[in-house]
């Protein structure tokens, strides 16, 4: 029964880096993530920002990346459950997007809060 147990988990994680690699492979946005993903994290340790400051950069990249994979399901749901487009399967594309808009912009915010001081340090050099 033990190895059962680990053998379904061993198979869950395989799916969800499926998943991951469909998402990155069909997604425009989410290679535009990546590159953002790779170029903030160079500049967090470039400027050597703190564990707190990385707590923060971290969760914004997680809201981002969640709810682009979450936004990326619903339009393949709904591509194949109306592939003619009703106007409420529209409404429910946009929203999905509308989310990852908000998760954007508030990682935009906290990169903002985050890094400023250090340009502004840099600045005053």
């Amino acid at each position: 029964m033990q190895s059962s147990y680990l053998t379904g988990r061993l198979r869950s994680f395989g799916h969800a880096f499926r998943g991951l690699k469909v998402l990155v492979q069909t997604q425009h946005n989410a290679r535009i993530h990546t590159v953002a993903t790779i170029l903030v994290v160079a500049a967090g340790a470039l400027a050597r920002i703190s564990p707190t400051d990385w707590a923060l950069i971290v969760l914004a990249l997680v809201c981002v990346w969640a709810t682009e994979a979450l936004n990326t399901s619903v339009e393949f749901l709904i591509d194949r459950l109306a592939p003619e487009l009703h106007p409420v399967a529209a409404i429910a594309k946009d929203v999905a997007a509308g989310a990852v808009l908000i998760a954007a912009i508030g990682s935009l915010f906290v990169g903002a809060l985050v890094f400023a001081p250090h340009v502004f340090q840099m600045l005053e050099r």
